[in-house]
């Protein structure tokens, strides 16, 4: 009999061989900002689970690697991770000398390359199962609540990025609200103003290619440049005007952050509305028009509707976009979770970046699993809708 080998399982086979046996599992440093030590999996765990952890990640890698039934690759994968995630934290508390204080742990590339590998094989058993929006958006309030478990249990207190989270618990939470006012009040904004150009860019041929045009000059100026940019124009708004300073205009700050996020939200928003209410069927508006619809009528009761999908769609790649580029905003002083990037970049303390990089990168995978989901049921309302 021909062993049968899964094209993606060699791939994550030989991710899970090089994390697992030659790559540090966990880095010890004296503190927060020292080079630090690293740690295998037998040496970073108590003897009796490195040699447990290896195991389930070896069986995991295994059924990954052959052809095996999509229910076992789903529970190896979930098995795997949550073992992973439990076991750092047993990690950070082995490791920490007793009584000091000073100490870090954190998660070294071979923990990270396992959660790759094992996340990896989760979406494919995932994709495989063909989920219904709702049972991703499920899937993905289960992640979050079993993320939030550990977090609130106090299971990974003794890793260095819940120690730095510790000490600017306050801060964290206000610098993290200012980056998603940032993130959806200039994606707001683009939609209340890239949705009526987007109409006009539709209607009116000759005006298309020029707004086009202009925003996708505006989308190839790097985020740091146009930040800069707008701070001298904004700066004399806020000495000159009357009243702007009070409504918190000035040269650094939130407001160009927001003005810079806004004019990057414009070209998507605005591009997916023409191509759009261009891609709605001929023969929707021609009965729309038998029925006697004014073009108002027409605009708002069939053509918006039919593409909304594709409008929805340019929302998506805005909110993203958002919510990563607002990390910048830290460098004029706009808040956001880059001031704790930029914060250990300048101590060197990579632990702080991270406890400024990951929430954005969750908001940034929660808000595209979400918007993908509405998409969908959207698209498929649409074909419902829509005469055989």
């Amino acid at each position: 009999m021909t062993t049968r080998f899964d094209k993606l399982g060699v791939v994550i086979a030989a991710i899970v061989a090089y994390a697992a046996f030659a790559a540090p599992f966990a880095t010890l440093r004296a503190n927060r900002i020292v080079p630090g030590e690293a740690r295998s999996i037998l040496e970073a765990l108590p003897p009796t689970l490195g040699p447990l952890l290896l195991a389930v990640v070896v069986v995991a890698a295994v059924v990954a690697l052959l052809k095996t039934p999509l229910i076992l690759r789903l529970a190896a994968s979930v098995v795997a991770l949550a073992a992973l995630a439990l076991l750092i934290g047993v990690a950070g508390g082995f490791l920490t000398p007793e009584g000091n204080s000073f100490a870090r742990i954190s998660p070294a590339s071979g923990f990270w390359l396992l959660i790759f590998a094992f996340t990896l094989l989760l979406a494919d058993g995932l994709t495989r199962l063909n989920l219904s929006p709702s049972a991703r958006i499920a899937v993905l309030v289960v992640t979050a609540a079993a993320i939030g478990m550990l977090l609130v249990s106090g299971s990974w207190n003794s890793l260095s990025i819940l120690k730095e989270y510790a000490n600017r618990a306050d801060s964290f939470w206000a610098e993290g609200s200012k980056h998603v006012t940032l993130a959806l009040g200039s994606l707001a904004a683009a939609v209340i103003a890239g949705l009526p150009l987007g109409i006009l860019c539709h209607r009116v041929e000759k005006l298309r290619a020029g707004v086009l045009n202009v925003l996708n000059i505006i989308q190839t100026i790097p985020s740091i440049a146009l930040f800069g940019l707008l701070i001298a124009p904004l700066g004399w708004v806020a000495t000159h005007v009357p009243g702007a300073a009070s409504l918190g205009v000035r040269g650094i700050g939130t407001a160009p952050a927001f003005v810079a996020l806004f004019l990057y939200s414009l070209l998507p928003v605005v591009a997916n509305t023409v191509v759009g209410l261009a891609g709605v069927p001929r023969a929707a508006n021609d009965a729309a028009r038998g029925m006697g619809m004014t073009e108002r009528q027409r605009l708002f009761s069939v053509e918006f509707p039919l593409a909304f999908p594709v409008i929805l769609t340019g929302i998506r790649i805005v909110l993203v976009q958002n919510i990563g580029l607002a990390t910048i905003a830290a460098l004029i002083g706009g808040g956001g979770f880059g001031v704790f990037v930029f914060q250990g970049v300048g101590q060197t303390a990579m632990d702080l970046v991270l406890l400024g990089a990951v929430p954005t990168v969750a908001l940034a995978f929660a808000a595209a699993i979400i918007l993908d989901a509405v998409i969908e049921m959207t698209s498929t309302r649409r074909r419902e809708a829509q005469p055989a």
